[in-house]
């Protein structure tokens, strides 16, 4: 489980296809801390460590993962969004985040606002996914709140700290991002679906 706080970016070294299967040699400055089957998010995809070498960890995604995030988008010298799970006792500064992306979103607009950003996205609202005033939202594995929700669509605010720290200040208009919807709104939604049904 994480809470999408990001704590640093790491960059894509390498990209090896074997298979269906990609395999992402990602160098960071958390390396040193990582142990061979530990979880870590990655741009809110939780991935396994599989190798570790130096400075230099590696991680693979399977054929669905590929299909459903924006792993598809990466390239050598991407950077990314990384948090290790959650110590037990742990705060949660952010929310809830499975590190299961639940769908991609597009960037539409970026503004600057007095010194931070606004990120508008578009979603594809068929799948079933939704947005709530004022509700969480992950996107790339950062936390954030939504606003100007609505249907398939959704603004994010980024304070500078936000912009400098994570990958956001790499986002251009049409760059796809990996969205983790609130997990307590999928459940409520859920059941909701399941009385009409």
């Amino acid at each position: 489980m994480f809470t999408g706080i990001v704590e640093t970016l790491g960059e894509i070294k390498q990209i090896t296809q074997e298979g269906t299967n990609f395999h992402f040699d990602i160098q960071s400055p958390i390396t040193n801390e990582l142990k061979i089957d530990q979880s870590v998010s990655h741009n809110g995809v939780c991935l396994t460590v599989v190798a570790i070498q130096g400075d230099m960890y590696r991680v693979t995604a399977i054929d669905e993962t590929m299909k459903k995030t924006n792993l598809q988008s990466w390239i050598v010298g991407k950077k990314v969004n990384l948090e290790r799970c959650m110590p037990a006792n742990g705060r949660f500064d952010g929310h809830i985040v499975q590190g299961h992306v639940d769908q991609t979103g597009v960037v539409e607009n970026i503004s600057e606002v007095d010194g931070s950003w606004v990120f508008d996205f578009s979603f594809d609202a068929s799948i079933g996914n939704v947005t709530v005033e004022k509700g969480s939202i992950t996107v790339n594995g950062t936390s954030l709140t939504c606003f100007n929700s609505k249907n398939g669509q959704f603004s994010v605010a980024i304070i500078p700290y936000t912009y400098e720290f994570t990958n956001f200040h790499q986002l251009k208009i049409g760059d796809m991002v990996n969205l983790e919807f609130d997990v307590i709104g999928k459940y409520i939604q859920r059941i909701i679906r399941g009385y009409e049904s």
